[in-house]
C-alpha cells in the first residue's frame, strides 16, 4: 500500500469527493446512486454526520484523490459502539494500487479511537458487487443477513442487499 496517504476529510473535500462518486458510478461501481442522482448538496449531507460523530478519511495517490470512506455512529447510546452506513469509493483509474484496502486499515484504527471505542463496524453491499466483497471477505467482514431483491439495477437486474460486519474487539 506504499504511495497511498490517508488524510481526515474535510468539508472542503466535498466538490472532490462528488467528482470521485461520479466517476465510480459511471463506471458500475457499487455506489446506491446513479451520477445524475448525486449533487454537492448530497455528498455534503451525507459527510455531516460522520464529520461530526464518525469516521471520514480521503485515500490520495501522487497528489490525487484516489478514494475516500465515511461512517457514523447509530444516535441511540445503546449502538454507540457500532459504525454504520459505510461508504467507501475508490476512483476506478486508481483501483488495484490498495487505496481500498488503506482506507479500511485507517478506519478501522481511527473507529478504536474513538470514545466509547467502535467494536463493530457494518456496511451493505449487493451481491453481484464480486470485487468488493472479496475485499471486505478478506478485510475480516462476515455475512450477518441478506435483504432479498433489494436492489434494482439500471438495467433492470434485481439483487439482494447483503448485510456484511467486522467486529474490532
Amino acid at each position: 500500500m506504499s504511495g497511498v496517504a490517508i488524510r481526515p476529510t474535510t468539508p472542503a473535500d466535498a466538490l472532490a469527493i462528488l467528482a470521485l462518486h461520479i466517476a465510480a458510478a459511471s463506471r458500475g461501481g457499487g455506489l446506491a446512486r446513479e451520477p445524475d442522482e448525486m449533487d454537492l448538496a448530497g455528498i455534503q449531507g451525507s459527510l455531516a454526520r460522520p464529520l461530526q460523530d464518525g469516521v471520514a478519511l480521503t485515500a490520495w495517490i501522487d497528489g490525487t484523490l484516489a478514494g475516500e470512506i465515511h461512517a457514523s455512529r447509530y444516535a441511540p447510546r445503546q449502538f454507540a459502539h457500532n459504525l454504520t452506513d459505510l461508504t467507501v469509493a475508490v476512483h476506478p483509474d486508481l483501483q488495484g494500487r490498495g487505496a481500498g484496502a488503506a482506507l479500511f486499515e485507517a478506519l478501522f484504527i481511527e473507529a478504536g479511537r474513538m470514545t466509547p471505542p467502535i467494536e463493530r463496524v457494518e456496511l451493505l453491499c449487493r451481491e453481484g458487487n464480486t470485487g468488493a466483497l472479496r475485499l471486505y471477505l478478506r478485510l475480516g467482514f462476515v455475512l450477518e443477513g441478506r435483504f432479498p431483491r433489494r436492489v434494482r439495477l439500471k438495467d433492470g437486474t434485481v439483487e439482494d442487499d447483503l448485510a456484511m460486519a467486522k467486529r474490532l474487539t
